[in-house]
């Protein structure tokens, strides 16, 4: 399984990244936002798995279901 974290450092990023952290799931960060942009995300956190792509709220729901 892919994990990647897209982030700024925003409050719900970390919110995201402790989740993750405290379920021991492993994942990859990435903080660059013109990646970011040329994907077209709007807003952060952006949590995507094996190429599909979470928004906070279903992010967080991926995570608690582990």
């Amino acid at each position: 399984m892919k994990v990647t974290l897209y982030t700024t450092g925003c409050p719900k990023c970390t919110v995201l990244k402790a989740k993750l952290d405290a379920k021991g799931i492993a994942y990859t960060v990435e903080s660059n936002t013109e990646e970011m942009a040329r994907r077209g995300f709007d807003y952060l956190p952006m949590l995507e798995v094996d190429d599909i792509v979470y928004d906070f709220a279903k992010a967080v729901k991926w995570v608690n279901e582990r």
